[in-house]
């Protein structure tokens, strides 16, 4: 650990690898261990996770999880919790002072999270797994509940707009990328908490399946307004499933709005429902594929009846929470605490202990969620499976990896091919100093081979189960 020259530390503490220095300010605030706070960041009241990163900038009463970043001088946190991987740009303010006369709020927002340039938002607020926030000052409370969307304002029509799945949809490099760098930038040098870096995992997955559901019921509920029909919850999801399982025109005319997502009576509607709806089945069902892939390809699995005993009964409903990184059944958690209440755990080892040993059964319990969600998302249960649905499943498991890998290529190589973006450079060569040649990109070579190791995989497991 590193402390430099002009800073004041009181009540804190600070664990291994850690660097604070140039005019830092930390009161009561603890720092996990390879975290950074620099040139005059102020840390009062708060948590920082592992492997984060603030400067310049102001952070009050936070719990804020691993793989953060913070820079810029004029951006600051007030009573939030942020739940790792996220990056807070330039002028953004995350929680306004004294909104009420009653004691201030709190803004709780999913890993992932990442508000643009001078996005200022009000607490109470909450937001799912990455949620990408457009520049512009958003004066009412919001619950945002669905994952990897891009929320905007359209002032003219003084409107909020969220476009769901917009990650997948547009911009899978840096989704993928990210992924890769926080797992590759861990410098724990003992690494006691299983942190969660994948952007598909039993939090996200659960989040997209009450998406679905959701875009199903602004869907028909739409569908019912616009031609003046009655109805209920259950007949708007009914209909709303219909129309986009089937991909119906119809939906391209309707004005698709949500209800609950902010706290005012303005309109907030729903951009590219169908587009959403097809990426949220898409990712779950390759989260599922790939688990299977890894579990044939490790597991002595012979034939289809021992594929079978891999699925569990059911594991897709319990509710996972995000605990500093680690994710942990819900029911889980409540057993801990009651522990702690019944001093049946009465020591920091032993609660340690149990963080260490839900880390060790976590792989275990991620296939099993990722099978049951296969099944749910396929509408089967394990007795269906048959060698021409595993035949199907296979193809398809190469089919959105090839699908996914070229939209990891395509959304970098809009950074070379925007007029926009390289009129700043005089010439190509010299945009290739300074971006690199996008034929030499590592990370998209990377993905490229994997693809391939992928192909041959699964070419293995076909040839291992004798399916042609």
């Amino acid at each position: 650990t590193q402390i430099g020259e002009g800073c004041e530390i009181v009540n804190g503490i600070v664990g291994y690898g850690c660097r604070i220095f140039y005019g830092v300010k930390a009161v009561r605030f603890v720092m996990a261990s390879h975290s950074q706070l620099k040139y005059g960041a102020r840390l009062i009241n708060s948590y920082l996770g592992s492997n984060a990163t603030i400067s310049c900038c102001e952070v009050l009463n936070s719990l804020i999880f691993p793989a953060h970043e913070q820079h810029h001088n004029n951006s600051f946190l007030c009573a939030a919790v942020v739940m790792g991987q996220s990056n807070i740009p330039a002028g953004a303010t995350i929680g306004s002072n004294h909104n009420s006369r009653a004691a201030d709020g709190e803004i709780i927002a999913g890993r992932g999270f990442w508000p643009g340039l001078c996005v200022s938002l009000k607490h109470n607020s909450k937001f799912a797994s990455f949620t990408m926030i457009v520049k512009g000052d958003y004066l009412y409370e919001m619950n945002i509940l669905l994952p990897f969307s891009l929320v905007s304002l359209n002032y003219k029509n003084d409107t909020l707009e969220i476009m769901p799945a917009y990650w997948f949809m547009h911009n899978m490099y840096a989704l993928a990328r990210n992924e890769w760098k926080y797992a590759d930038r861990d410098s724990r040098t003992e690494k006691y908490q299983l942190l969660e870096f994948d952007y598909l995992a039993p939090d996200t997955i659960k989040e997209m399946f009450a998406a679905l559901q959701l875009l199903e019921l602004f869907t028909g509920k739409s569908f019912y307004k616009k031609n003046h029909l009655e109805g209920d919850e259950t007949a708007f999801i009914e209909k709303g499933k219909s129309l986009l399982e089937e991909k119906d025109d119809i939906i391209n005319e309707l004005e698709i709005t949500a209800d609950g997502f902010e706290n005012s009576k303005r309109k907030v509607v729903i951009r590219k429902p169908q587009q959403a709806y097809n990426a949220y089945k898409e990712m779950i069902l390759f989260y599922g594929l790939k688990h299977l892939v890894t579990s044939i390809k490790n597991e002595s699995v012979t034939d289809i009846n021992t594929i079978k005993k891999e699925f569990p009964l059911n594991h897709q409903d319990r509710e996972w929470l995000n605990i500093g990184g680690q994710l942990i059944i819900k029911d889980d958690v409540e057993d801990l605490k009651n522990k702690i209440k019944s001093k049946q755990i009465n020591s920091w080892d032993e609660l340690h202990e149990f963080y260490a040993k839900k880390g060790d059964g976590y792989s275990v319990q991620k296939k099993e969620n990722a099978l049951a969600g296969l099944l749910k998302i396929e509408n089967l249960n394990a007795e269906q499976i048959t060698n021409a649905q595993l035949e199907k499943w296979l193809d398809k498991a190469v089919e959105i990896t090839a699908l996914i890998t070229e939209n990891i290529s395509a959304s970098r190589k809009k950074d070379y091919t925007n007029p926009f973006r390289k009129m700043v450079y005089n010439s190509e060569a010299e945009m290739n100093v300074v971006l690199g040649n996008f034929d030499e990109n590592s990370f998209v070579l990377q993905q490229e081979n994997q693809f391939e190791e992928f192909k041959n995989q699964v070419k293995e497991i076909k040839s291992k189960l004798k399916i042609t």
